[in-house]
């Protein structure tokens, strides 16, 4: 039994050699400049990243690391199982923003984590572990997803004022529709959100951070009180805004943090009227050199791109033939000299590549969050 556990002490304490086909280089000194950029343009201004969703799929862990050198107090997951698992790599405060049964509040860590507390059953429930908890509250400005109505927000305070164990550290919301080049409706939300807010500081509350804006509202709003923001996907190097957005230039220079490796495990020589993959969608039209990824549709390169998209090395375009598999996926290496073992860039860091999340995006109508997000787990995440 002791030697089992000495051995898996070991094992943890190893590092990991096993040299992967497919893996995510995630840039530390983008995720930092991505940062600055935003930090520097609202100096005022506390910035808690998002690392939600697998750090929209840069990795949890890995980006947690990157940002222990980050002028942030806060960083913010969904859910407690996120906060959980990096508890012990940041330097900082976790703010878990996702529902949390409950029935599981006994086993949470509250000195490590904040909480946004939506309702007065959690609220309650949190007042009865009898130990000090910092909490934030959501308002409902609009989004109608979570948060408080602003007819609910009178009892809600009032049952926190007899809470005393219970800080209320933040006050938030969540904005619609800030990424729409003209939208009065978010104005009408920051409207809102000042006049609740104002109410709970006239009941005598003094939240540290009040935030309202994610990374398309931080450019175009002004509340009377907010003093703190929550930067998602801009952190990632990905603009939220389109070009016709007149704040579209404020984001510019966000550089895209992630790139997508892959490994040529064969190379297959076709002759004319030779079909590739599933249906036989794509039939070589002359003699041609295709070669095959370990990596397809699981691994979260999109099914759309068939026949349609590219990979890349250096310059040179490499394009996706027949349909992408579960596993596998197939690219034209007729006109390249490339071989067995080498590298192909599946997604690039480049935003002007068409195999990066802007061109992919653009080029196939898919949505760029989900493109990151859906990266499966299993790939290996590597920070640079």
């Amino acid at each position: 039994m002791l030697k089992k556990i000495v051995n898996k002490i070991l094992s943890k304490a190893r590092p990991n050699n096993y040299q992967t086909l497919n893996r995510i280089e995630i840039s530390r000194s983008k995720l930092i400049h991505n940062f600055n950029l935003i930090h520097q343009q609202h100096t005022d201004t506390a910035i808690i990243p998002v690392l939600k969703a697998n750090a929209y799929g840069h990795g949890l862990a890995q980006v947690a690391t990157a940002l222990n050198s980050a002028d942030c107090s806060l960083i913010a997951v969904d859910g407690y199982f996120e906060a959980s698992r990096i508890r012990d790599i940041t330097n900082h405060r976790i703010l878990v923003m996702g529902y949390i049964k409950p029935v599981n509040f006994h086993l949470l860590d509250t000195r490590k984590c904040s909480f946004v507390v939506q309702d007065i059953g959690e609220l309650q429930a949190i007042g009865q572990l009898k130990k000090h908890v910092n909490i934030h509250i959501e308002l409902n400005t609009g989004m109608n997803r979570l948060g408080l109505k602003p007819d609910e927000l009178d009892n809600y305070l009032t049952t926190l004022k007899q809470l005393p164990q219970v800080k209320l550290e933040g006050v938030m919301t969540h904005l619609a529709d800030a990424d729409s080049p003209k939208s009065d409706f978010t104005d009408d939300q920051v409207k809102l959100f000042d006049t609740m807010v104002s109410q709970i500081l006239s009941a005598g509350f003094k939240p540290r951070y009040i935030h309202i804006a994610q990374t398309a509202g931080s450019t175009k709003v002004t509340s009377k009180y907010a003093n703190a923001m929550r930067i998602g996907i801009g952190l990632y190097g990905i603009n939220p805004l389109t070009s016709a957005d007149k704040h579209f230039t404020d984001l510019e220079k966000l550089l895209p943090a992630l790139e997508l490796k892959s490994e040529i495990i064969k190379v297959i020589d076709l002759k004319k009227g030779d079909r590739v993959s599933y249906n036989g969608t794509f039939i070589a039209d002359k003699p041609m050199r295709i070669g095959v990824l370990s990596l397809g549709y699981y691994d979260g390169l999109p099914r759309e791109l068939s026949t349609r998209g590219f990979v890349t090395n250096g310059n040179q375009k490499l394009a996706i033939v027949g349909r992408i598999c579960m596993d596998h996926t197939m690219v034209d290496l007729t006109d390249s000299k490339l071989v067995m073992g080498d590298t192909v860039t599946v997604i690039s860091n480049n935003p002007t590549d068409p195999n990066s999340i802007a061109g992919i995006a653009k080029s196939h109508r898919l949505f760029n969050y989900s493109l990151l997000t859906n990266l499966s787990s299993s790939v290996r995440r590597i920070l640079n």
